[in-house]
């Protein structure tokens, strides 16, 4: 299982800082040495995935809940969705943030994903999607890595496999006994 790694939102000044960020996280140094520019582009790309979902929360429409709810999602084109919760009287109507951002990204033509970040106000954990988001996630593929974001902007990095073990996919329907 991946250790829990949190990132301040906003980009360490020197690698030094960077290293100091990371090297708690089972006395690992981070980045590894000969790092190159391929990581500080994900690490900007993960930034600006943090940063789009915590905007898109901002954006919930949730008059009944007041649990405003952001996601976005990274293509494997490298194009960021986003998409928030949208409340309705009629609750069963309701679409959470992770569903919105996916609904958006098909009716772009995206339908391969590599990560997903999620954030909503509570400040003293991470918060994970709900299960029916985690399902609609693995309709797209199981190798997501997973952005547990607070509104502070640090993280916890997850992947959906953990999210959702022993998943359904569209795989299941192809098998026949």
């Amino acid at each position: 299982m991946n250790p829990a790694v949190l990132v301040p939102l906003g980009k360490p000044e020197t690698l030094t800082e960077l290293t100091s960020i990371f090297s708690a996280v089972k006395g690992d140094i981070f980045p590894p040495k000969n790092c190159d520019q391929s990581y500080s582009a994900m690490t900007d790309k993960v930034q600006e995935l943090v940063s789009k979902c915590l905007q898109a929360r901002d954006m919930a429409y949730c008059p009944y809940s007041r649990f405003p709810v952001g996601a976005a999602i990274l293509t494997a084109d490298g194009a960021i969705i986003s998409g928030c919760n949208v409340e309705n009287a009629s609750y069963g109507l309701t679409v959470c943030a992770e569903r919105t951002a996916i609904q958006r990204a098909v009716v772009e033509g995206h339908t391969q994903f590599t990560a997903i970040a999620v954030t909503c106000d509570i400040k003293d954990r991470f918060v994970g999607p709900c299960g029916a988001c985690r399902q609609v996630l693995m309709e797209f593929g199981s190798d997501w890595t997973v952005y547990l974001t607070k509104p502070d902007g640090s993280y916890k990095k997850t992947s959906l496999n953990e999210l959702l073990p022993l998943a359904f996919s569209p795989a299941d329907l192809m098998k026949k006994n």
